[in-house]
C-alpha cells in the first residue's frame, strides 16, 4: 500500500534538497523553512434557507523576513492547515525569487462555492475578512490577500470594502488587497497576469537553442504542440498567449473531462461550446478523453497543468510524453512524479516561477494604491509628444512625412496596461536567467527546480542576516 505524502511534506523535501547546496546555518535554514502563523477560524453561516452552517478557514503567514506577507484566498473542499502552509512556503520562495518584496501567505475557506448562493459567499467573505482584521491578519502593511482558486475580483471588492469601513479612515485602505476590479482600485492586466507569465516564462526557456536541443527541439514557441490542464483564469489565459506565440493546442481538459485533436483546438471555439452546453466535451473535430486526468498523457511538447495541486504523480509520471512541463498551478506534480520526470530528461518549470506572474502584477497594484497615481498617468502624454517631434524632425530630413495613424502607432505612450505587461515580461525573463546562471554554477545535474529554490533560499537569508539576527 502507497503512503501519500502531504503537500506540505513535499514542499519541505524540495527545501532540504535546495539547502543542502547552501552554505546557510542549520538554525538559519530552519527558519526559513518553518511557517511563522497559522490562524483557523471558524463562524457561523445563516444560509438563505434559515439553516447554520458552521464555515472553517485558515490564513497562514510563512515568513516575515519582508513585511507585508502576500498570497491568495482559496474556496475549496480540499482546504486546511497542511495546504495552506505549503502554499504559503512557495509564496515565500516566490517572492524572493522574483525579488517582490513580501514575505509568503496563503488562506483559503473550506467550501464549495459552486454550493452557495452569491449573497451567501458575501457573508461569508466578509465576515472572514473581519475574523482575519481583528487579529491583524491584513493590512496594507501587514497580510495583503489576492485570488486564487475559486475566487476572483469580486471577493476581493468585498474584502477591500469590509476591511475600509472596518479601518477608521486609513487613506491606504484600499492596499490591503489586490485583483480588484480597476474601478475599485485595481490595475490593468492583473486578471491575466498568471496566465501571461506562463506564455512569458515558457517562450523564454524556448529561446535557448542549447536546452531546447537537448530536448530534440527547435527554438521558440511557434509551432509547439500544448495541452493545458485546465480552463480557468490561469489556464485559459496561458492557452490563449500561448495560442497567439503560434503554439498550437492539442489538447484541453477541465473537471468535466478532456478532448483533443493533434490538429489544434480553437480556445474560444471550445469556451463558447462549453458556455452553451456546460462542457466542453462534445466539441466538433475534438476526440473526448475518458476523464480529466488523461489529457495529461497526451502526445504533446509542452504540458501546462493549471489547476490543483498533485495531478502529476508516482502512478502517471511514467506515460506522460511531454518534454517539458510548465507548472501554472501551485505544485502540480508531487516530489515522487518530480523525480521519475527528471530521471526521464523532462524540463520541468517550477510552479514559484512560473505562475509568478500575478504576485508580480499584484506587487504593482499594492505601489499604484499606495502611490495613489495610476501607471503612465503623469508621462505618458509627454512621452508621445516627444516621440512626435523626433519622427516629426526625421520625416521632414528623409522627405518620408508619416500618416496621422502611423504616427500614433508609433509615437503613442504607455499606458498603464502596457506599463504593467512590460514590467511583467522583464520580472520573467530576469528571473529565468538568474534560475538558469545558478543551475550551470551547481553543476548540469541539478534541475530548475533546485536551483531556483536555491536561489530564493538565499534571498531570504540575506533578509535575515541584514537583520543581524543569523551571523
Amino acid at each position: 500500500m502507497t503512503t501519500e505524502t502531504s503537500f506540505l511534506a513535499q514542499v519541505d523535501a524540495a527545501f532540504d534538497r535546495a539547502a543542502a547546496y547552501t552554505s546557510h546555518d542549520r538554525t538559519l535554514l530552519n527558519q526559513i523553512k518553518a511557517c511563522n502563523a497559522v490562524y483557523y477560524i471558524s463562524f457561523p453561516l445563516r444560509r438563505d434557507d434559515g439553516t447554520i452552517e458552521v464555515i472553517h478557514a485558515y490564513r497562514a503567514e510563512h515568513s516575515h523576513h519582508r513585511m507585508p506577507t502576500k498570497g491568495g484566498i482559496r474556496y475549496s473542499m480540499g482546504v486546511n492547515s497542511d495546504e495552506v502552509m505549503a502554499l504559503a512556503a512557495l509564496m515565500t520562495y516566490k517572492c524572493a525569487l522574483l525579488d517582490v518584496p513580501f514575505g509568503g501567505a496563503k488562506g483559503g475557506i473550506r467550501i464549495d462555492s459552486n454550493a452557495y448562493s452569491v449573497g451567501e459567499l458575501e457573508r461569508i467573505t466578509r465576515r472572514y475578512a473581519f475574523e482575519l482584521w481583528k487579529k491583524n491578519f491584513i493590512g496594507p502593511g501587514l497580510d495583503v490577500p489576492a485570488p486564487d482558486y475559486g475566487t476572483g475580483s469580486r471577493e476581493m471588492a468585498w474584502i477591500a470594502d469590509t476591511y475600509q469601513s472596518l479601518s477608521g479612515g486609513d487613506l491606504n485602505a484600499m492596499a490591503c488587497v489586490t485583483a480588484k476590479p480597476v474601478n475599485q482600485g485595481g490595475i490593468r492586466g492583473r486578471n491575466e497576469a498568471t496566465g501571461r507569465g506562463v506564455m512569458f516564462g515558457l517562450r523564454e526557456a524556448c529561446r535557448v537553442t542549447e536546452d531546447m536541443k537537448a530536448l530534440g527541439l527547435t527554438p521558440g514557441l511557434s509551432g509547439k504542440r500544448v495541452v493545458v490542464q485546465g480552463l480557468g483564469n490561469v489556464g485559459y489565459h496561458a492557452a490563449k498567449f500561448l495560442s497567439e506565440e503560434g503554439a498550437i493546442l492539442v489538447g484541453l481538459a477541465e473537471y468535466e473531462g478532456s478532448i483533443s485533436n493533434p490538429n489544434g483546438l480553437d480556445l474560444e471555439m471550445v469556451v463558447a461550446h462549453r458556455k452553451a452546453t456546460g462542457s466542453i466535451l462534445g466539441f466538433p473535430g475534438a476526440k473526448d478523453l475518458p476523464n480529466s486526468l488523461a489529457a495529461l498523457e497526451l502526445d504533446c511538447d509542452i504540458l501546462v497543468p493549471a489547476a490543483l495541486e498533485n495531478v502529476i504523480t508516482a502512478e502517471n509520471a511514467p506515460r506522460i510524453k511531454a518534454k517539458i512541463i510548465g507548472e501554472g498551478a501551485n505544485g502540480p506534480t508531487n516530489d515522487a512524479a518530480d523525480q521519475i520526470l527528471r530521471g526521464r530528461g523532462v524540463y520541468i518549470l517550477p510552479d514559484f516561477y512560473l505562475n509568478a506572474g500575478g504576485v508580480t502584477v499584484s506587487y504593482f497594484e499594492w505601489l499604484k494604491n499606495l502611490s495613489h497615481v495610476r501607471f503612465g498617468r503623469m508621462e505618458r502624454r509627454f512621452e508621445e509628444q516627444s516621440n512626435r517631434g523626433i519622427l516629426d524632425v526625421i520625416g521632414r530630413a528623409s522627405g518620408q512625412v508619416l500618416g496621422e495613424d502611423e504616427m500614433l502607432k508609433i509615437a503613442h505612450g504607455a499606458s498603464e496596461e502596457e506599463l504593467v505587461n512590460s514590467g511583467l515580461e522583464d520580472s520573467m525573463i530576469e528571473a529565468y536567467h538568474e534560475i538558469r546562471a545558478v543551475q550551470k554554477g551547481l553543476g548540469k545535474d541539478i534541475d530548475l527546480r533546485t536551483a531556483a529554490l536555491v536561489s530564493s533560499i538565499n534571498k531570504v537569508a540575506s533578509s535575515y542576516m541584514a537583520l543581524g539576527i543569523f551571523p
